[in-house]
């Protein structure tokens, strides 16, 4: 098990929502993946804790970065609804190591006077989301 450094992600997504091309996302800067699951309590008299069981796992996450006129993939997927491919390898370099899965982004830009163009983006799992190698 190696630690990475984050300079080497890279993230892939559909170009459109009927297609399985994905290409990836150019000027990402960071990113991020949530992994949670429902607990449903399920304490009862006598017990000495609370007690819990599992329900339905959930991901989630955000990725960044910088401005570029030239590819609207993710614009596209947060306007027109459909869930796409998506890919995030922590370190490309590393081709066999990477998550996988369908989601359905929201896209937001801003810019300033002393600032860069940047986006940001958030996501929701829209089939599982697996991680391979």
């Amino acid at each position: 098990m190696a630690r990475l450094h984050g300079r080497r992600g890279r993230v892939y997504m559909g170009i459109a929502s009927d297609t399985a091309e994905a290409s990836p996302l150019p000027f990402i800067a960071t990113w991020s993946m949530n992994f949670v699951t429902d607990k449903q309590d399920v304490t009862a008299m006598e017990d000495t804790n609370k007690v819990y069981v599992a329900g339905l796992p959930d991901a989630s996450g955000e990725f960044g970065g910088f401005y570029d006129d030239a590819t609207a993939q993710t614009y596209t997927a947060a306007t027109d609804g459909q869930p796409r491919k998506f890919y995030l390898y922590p370190d490309r370099s590393t081709n066999t190591k990477y998550f996988f899965g369908t989601v359905l982004p929201d896209f937001s830009v801003n810019a300033g006077v002393s600032a860069a163009a940047a986006i940001s983006a958030s996501w929701n799992a829209a089939s599982s989301i697996v991680k391979v190698g």
